[in-house]
């Protein structure tokens, strides 16, 4: 059985990683808008955090979270594509 503080701190590291793939979402639509060679290497930069902390997350997740990791997956892919595109236009 799951105690709270285990739960809290389950929680938390949601909660960090969905703030790491919104931050990296909006560097990544930012980064395409302006095409700037430094915004975009920021970009790429949070994008591989991002990705980072949602595979340590996915490797303790307990099926109990699987729509949050379904569609953070999806989330970081489209944000893959869309700076793999920009970077292939500038």
């Amino acid at each position: 059985m799951v105690n709270r503080e285990q739960h809290d701190q389950g929680y938390n590291d949601l909660a960090q990683v969905q703030m790491a793939i919104e931050s990296a979402q909006h560097m990544v639509g930012q980064a395409t808008v302006n095409m700037d060679e430094g915004q975009l290497k920021a970009a790429t930069d949070a994008l591989n955090q991002a990705k980072e902390q949602y595979q340590k997350a996915a490797s303790h997740q307990n099926g109990m979270n699987a729509y949050f990791f379904e569609t953070s997956s999806e989330i970081l892919g489209r944000a893959e594509q869309q700076l793999t595109q920009a970077k292939k236009k500038d």
